[in-house]
Formats: C-alpha cells, structure tokens, sequence
C-alpha cells in the first residue's frame, strides 16, 4: 500500500474528522449518528492512504513520502 496523503492534507483530515466524531457528542437524537462519518476521514488520515485518490490516482504527498516504508 502506496502513501498518498501528505502532511498538510493529513492535519485537514484529522481535523476534520475529530470535528465530525465531536458531533456525537453534541448533538442529540438521531442527527448524532452523523458523527460516526468522522471515523472514514480519521481512518485515512492514521493510514496515509485514501483508496478514492488511488482509484483516481490522485496523490498529495511528494515523491520523497510516496516511496517511504516505515514499520
């Protein structure tokens, strides 16, 4: 699996999506649930990996991150 998220597009997820997950918080009744969406730009985010930028081919890390292995 190829990174394809860079640094600045990884804070903008993580931001967003603790934003989102909040809501299930603050919200109350059912619109809560909207919170759980959250979890997808979080998840991307901690993998470094978004599987709709491979299927478009799309990267926002730089050459140097996209061939970068780390354990």
């Amino acid at each position: 699996m190829t990174r394809n998220i860079g640094s600045a597009d990884r804070i903008v997820r993580l931001m967003a999506g603790l934003a989102l997950v909040s809501l299930i918080f603050l919200l109350e009744g059912d619109l809560r649930w909207i919170g759980l969406v959250g979890l997808v730009p979080l998840a991307t985010a901690l993998l470094r990996w978004c599987p709709l930028y491979s299927v478009f081919g799309v990267s926002s890390c730089g050459v140097r991150d996209r061939f970068e292995r780390r354990a």
